[in-house]
């Protein structure tokens, strides 16, 4: 990759033209409502106003990009994506058009960013088999640490979507009832185990309707792109609740998305084989070869700024593209705008888990912080920052926008 000078880029900056995730920003000095809102697309430590600058230079797609959310573009389907993204690298690295640039480009401190997509639906899977055998033997520890079925199809709920919240939103304390095994009845109150859970989170586009599957082999058609995400989630509500229908209470109270989506095509260097899958999940989970795919992305939990955990996305056992035809083989239909995650992140080793009750131990093994301090759980006060890098082209690291939430008190 070669330097921009025009822009004041060097060539290793993980926000370069290989990149160019997109985001929805405003002015920084108030909140801005819808009017004001603008999609926008990020390069080094700028933001080019997309919607501005594509309607100057009378594209097709304009009104695509106009705001103020990113839908419309997630609509308009992968001829459309494609063709954005290359406009964007032709005007982004030719000095020759930096008087078409130069006027739409606003400094990052200078804006507020929003979040990006108006969330249509949201869905959570719990992919990581490192993962799900830890909460296993953490909560089973006297059965087999999957269930029967984690092999055979990729498991999720559906989620809120209205508490999906861009990063930098404060996170206040859940209440709800809560009953430990030795308590007699339960009791209500503040959650006393609010964890994290470090995850990617994967945005759609190209509505279909209701009845219609998407064939694995058409996943990366409706794929748009990812985004840091962390489902917050309250331990003692959750184990209280979730026996027989699942996660309720215990997590639809705030999920953190970063405020910038990094296309899927920019991670054509990050694609990587799945683990083995064993037994062979069923046709529909296995398209033909290299459609089932991974993707190399070094994550980092930071809590109050120290690197507490380096999950591994590498190791997940289920696809993007399997989650999503598991998603629709029912006939549930997709709408632009809808949002998956992946379930937290974690790996082989103990350094590598994505939550504080796997890196805890339920809470028996408590962190202790470069300040001497110890957590089980989260504090209020608390701020956790996630983030990533993946490799990209010609030696280039991509580095997606972090997610990051401060923890308030209970109201």
């Amino acid at each position: 990759m070669a330097d921009t000078p025009w822009l004041d880029l060097p060539a290793s900056h993980p926000f370069g033209p290989h990149h160019l995730p997109y985001g929805v920003f405003g002015p920084g000095d108030h909140p801005a409502g819808d009017a004001s809102r603008r999609v926008g697309v990020r390069i080094g430590d700028q933001v080019l106003d997309l919607g501005a600058a594509a309607a100057d230079a009378g594209v097709d797609w304009a009104p695509a990009v106009a705001g103020p959310t990113l839908n419309p573009l997630l609509a308009a389907g992968p001829a459309t994506w494609a063709s954005v993204r290359a406009w964007l690298a032709a005007l982004l690295t030719d000095p020759a058009r930096a008087g078409e640039v130069r006027p739409h480009l606003d400094a990052l401190p200078d804006v507020t960013l929003h979040l990006p997509v108006a969330v249509a639906d949201y869905v959570d899977f719990y992919a990581s088999e490192h993962h799900a055998t830890n909460v296993g033997r953490i909560f089973r520890p006297d059965g087999a640490p999957l269930t029967p079925n984690w092999k055979h199809l990729p498991i999720g709920y559906h989620g809120r979507s209205s508490t999906i919240v861009v990063s930098g939103t404060d996170i206040v304390r859940p209440s709800g009832q809560r009953k430990a095994p030795t308590d007699p009845a339960p009791t209500f109150g503040p959650s006393q185990r609010l964890d994290i859970e470090c995850e990617l989170g994967f945005v759609v586009g190209g509505a279909t309707a209701l009845g219609e599957r998407v064939p694995i082999e058409q996943a990366d058609a409706h794929l748009f792109g990812v985004a840091l995400f962390n489902d917050w989630s309250a331990r003692d509500l959750q184990a209280w609740e979730y026996v027989p229908l699942g996660p309720f209470l215990g997590k639809s109270f705030a999920s953190s998305v970063a405020a910038w989506v990094t296309p899927l095509a920019a991670l054509g260097e990050a694609r990587v084989p799945l683990p083995t899958q064993d037994p062979v999940p069923l046709d529909y989970l296995r398209g033909a070869e290299g459609t089932a795919y991974g993707l190399e992305i070094s994550m980092e939990v930071r809590l109050n700024g120290e690197v507490v955990s380096r999950p591994p996305y590498r190791t997940m056992y289920w696809s993007p593209a399997q989650m999503l035809a598991h998603l629709t083989v029912n006939g549930a239909r997709l709408s632009d705008g809808d949002l998956f995650a992946s379930g937290t992140v974690s790996g082989p080793e103990r350094e590598q888990r994505g939550s504080l009750l796997e890196l805890t131990w339920n809470g028996t093994e408590p962190l202790t912080l470069g300040d001497g301090s110890t957590r089980a759980f989260l504090e209020d006060g608390d701020t956790v920052t996630i983030t990533a890098t993946a490799p990209g082209p010609d030696g280039s690291v991509i580095g997606l926008g972090e997610v990051s939430g401060t923890i308030h008190p209970a109201i």
